[in-house]
């Protein structure tokens, strides 16, 4: 890389520090030593945030859980990197722009608290748990344990197993809410058979945002030289954890839904003594058997999305975790509580912040139709929600964000309150 090229990207980088960053450090500086419950409440401080996004206003998104807008200076980032690139693009983005991964991973390594070398970038957690789901070797009769509450996709991935080899699938239930941690814990470990090789479970669940005691179960695991993969699609970035203090094997998320990084990127962690053992999901070279780089194996692919991961950490890294989730479940308890009062509402995710954060889940009683609910707030009120069913329980995820207002959360409430009278 010559000078030019150089001097290029460091006034682009100083151009990406925009609006949005000024907006949350100068908010985030002005909060002083107030406690993340109080500036929970502070519309002020929220509206500062909510600044920093340039969503649609003219409907209420809450469903923030599939995938989230990112702000102002993730955005501006991308589209630089994007226009970079057509100059080129193998000079711009291969030679340039693609370099630049390497401290994309130094960055991302360090907010998740693991080793740059355990952490491999990827487009979503799909790929990330699959390179994991399909590169550990099973046998025949291996049984594989999970919950029936887990992503689609990756039991799924399971079940495409259980046809082709002659794996074992077995998934637990557990109640919405569940009565404790240690319920969760005792249906694993209760599960677990001399033939369990793998388990694989949730940090928090895509459905009713019901959060595992990780570290207990993968403990219990390692002992019985068990590995394990944990679905961390809806944790990162959501609340605070470190991957050092979970003690899994595998670890993956997405990043373009709590970590506002652009759509299409993710990244999967593998304890370093894992990854010689686990294949890559596209092939890699045998002189990568050691290498996390391996799993980052997909052909050509922009440079852009995964370089703008950094613009979306230091959003995150100047709004501070504490104070993100403590207005996540602030918003969730407002509509939450008030809905709790109605006899045809039914909350199905756990009042305890140990167990849940910012995903809510609103259920009903019989004779109302869930889905029937989603389509009348977005057709009537402009709300956007998400029904999931299953033969246990179905009803509404609600997933606001940092950039919702109380009077989202309100006029949320209202209208199912009128569509139940």
């Amino acid at each position: 890389m010559n000078r030019r090229q150089i001097f290029g990207i460091a006034a682009a980088c100083a151009i990406f520090q925009d609006d949005a960053i000024r907006r949350v450090r100068a908010a985030s500086t002005a909060a002083g030593l107030r406690s993340p419950e109080e500036m929970a409440t502070d519309e002020d401080f929220w509206a500062e945030v909510r600044a920093s996004f340039s969503v649609d206003r003219n409907f209420i998104n809450f469903n923030n859980g599939y995938c989230s807008p990112s702000p102002r200076n993730v955005q501006d980032a991308m589209r630089r990197m994007l226009e970079y690139t057509d100059m080129g693009p193998y000079h711009t983005m291969v030679a340039v722009l693609e370099r630049q991964v390497e401290m994309v991973r130094r960055r991302l390594a360090a907010a998740a608290g693991c080793d740059p070398e355990e952490m491999a970038i990827t487009r979503n957690a799909s790929e990330s748990l699959e390179n994991a789901q399909y590169g550990i070797d099973l046998k025949p009769g291996d049984e594989v344990l999970t919950t029936n509450q887990d992503y689609p996709r990756m039991l799924t991935t399971f079940a495409q197993r259980q046809r082709r080899e002659g794996i074992v699938l077995k998934t637990i239930s557990f109640p919405v809410p569940p009565p404790s941690m240690d319920d969760l814990y005792q249906r694993f470990e209760r599960a677990v058979t001399p033939k369990t090789r793998l388990i694989h479970f949730c940090h928090i669940t895509n459905r009713t945002g019901q959060i595992f005691p990780v570290q207990r179960i993968c403990r219990m695991a390692r002992e019985r030289g068990i590995p394990t993969i944990v679905d961390g699609a809806h944790a990162f970035s959501h609340f605070p954890y470190k991957l050092s203090d979970l003690e899994c094997d595998y670890y993956g998320t997405s990043l373009h839904k709590w970590t506002y990084a652009p759509i299409g990127t993710g990244f999967l962690y593998v304890r370093r003594d894992r990854i010689a053992k686990t294949w890559s999901l596209m092939a890699s070279d045998k002189s990568q058997d050691t290498d996390i780089r391996k799993f980052e194996e997909i052909g050509t692919h922009p440079a852009a999305n995964h370089n703008g991961i950094s613009e979306a950490l230091l959003f995150n890294e100047n709004l501070g975790i504490d104070r993100k989730v403590a207005r996540l479940r602030y918003l969730r308890d407002r509509w939450a509580n008030r809905l709790a009062k109605n006899p045809k509402c039914r909350i199905l995710h756990s009042p305890d912040p140990a167990q849940s954060a910012g995903i809510g889940f609103l259920s009903f009683t019989a004779g109302v139709d869930g889905a029937k609910m989603r389509d009348t707030l977005l057709n009537k009120y402009g709300i956007l929600t998400t029904f999931i069913g299953s033969e246990e329980y179905g009803g509404l995820r609600i997933t606001p964000n940092v950039y919702s207002t109380v009077g989202d959360v309100d006029t949320f409430a209202t209208a199912v309150e009128k569509e139940l009278a």
